[in-house]
């Protein structure tokens, strides 16, 4: 179809609202089919040659990290070096209960998770004490052909798609790039200038830091197509999504007709 690349979401369990009071709102339920991410990449990546597989997101702490590192490296041997890992904090408490994690210092264990995913895709053996995590002379084997595999930063939900400020100050110190959920309204331009401005204020190139739009198709029109891919392309987006989810569309063709229809009509 002309594309570069496809968007995957995870979720290990999902909770049944019923039995659930405690949580405000519930974006998936345990009727929700959603796939296994790694699984499905390593399928996918025998599949293709050319298209990028992108995690939109893992929810990292979730799971364990050397085994998050162990999965990716071996989808990105697989698949030829084209793993994206975009990776978030979640917000659903009773998936975390359900793995064993603790779910109220996700965001700073997140931290401690990339810098050693890192480790553990770069170095043959690793040696590693931190607050979370202990490695003691070990490391995976494959290593990835990616060294290391690209880290991307969801942050944010669909009810409140703006990052809280340590979620955008954790995508300017420590990401490759990051996949905002919010439209281009004048909240959203200015955001996207403060994760700059945050980016450089970190040492870093704010034009190094790769950004992700997401342009729904569900309830727009072509011409509101063009309109948000033109304006994501002057943001400064290196990468778009196009997402069909929450409409009508019923079945896999209706899917692929819509992605096919898009692509025409923009032509990007």
């Amino acid at each position: 179809l002309g594309y570069s690349h496809i968007r995957i979401l995870d979720h290990v369990l999902g909770a049944d609202p019923q039995h659930h009071p405690e949580v405000p709102v519930f974006y998936y339920t345990h009727k929700s089919v959603i796939r296994e991410p790694f699984t499905l990449m390593s399928y996918l990546a025998a599949m293709t040659t050319t298209l990028e597989l992108v995690t939109g997101i893992i929810i990292l702490p979730q799971r364990q990290t050397a085994l998050v590192a162990k999965q990716a490296a071996e989808v990105d041997v697989l698949s030829g070096g084209r793993l994206r890992l975009g990776i978030g904090v979640g917000w659903n408490p009773v998936e975390f209960e359900a793995l064993g994690e603790n779910f109220r210092n996700r965001g700073r264990r997140c931290e401690e998770q990339i810098e050693v995913l890192r480790l553990l895709w770069t170095e043959e053996a690793v040696n590693y004490s931190g607050q979370w995590h202990r490695i003691s002379h070990a490391g995976i084997n494959p290593l990835p052909i990616q060294r290391p595999i690209p880290i991307w930063i969801g942050s944010g939900a669909p009810a409140s798609p703006i990052p809280p400020e340590a979620g955008m100050r954790r995508i300017a110190r420590m990401a490759d790039g990051w996949l905002p959920l919010f439209p281009l309204d004048d909240t959203g331009i200015e955001t996207i200038a403060r994760v700059r401005r945050y980016t450089e204020e970190a040492g870093r190139d704010p034009s190094a830091l790769g950004m992700e739009g997401r342009i729904g198709l569900a309830g727009t029109n072509p011409d509101e197509w063009i309109a948000q891919a033109k304006g994501w392309e002057e943001a400064g987006a290196t990468h778009v999504a196009v997402g069909t989810s929450g409409g009508a569309l019923t079945t896999p063709r209706q899917h692929i007709e819509a992605i096919e229809r898009f692509k025409t009509v923009v032509g990007v």
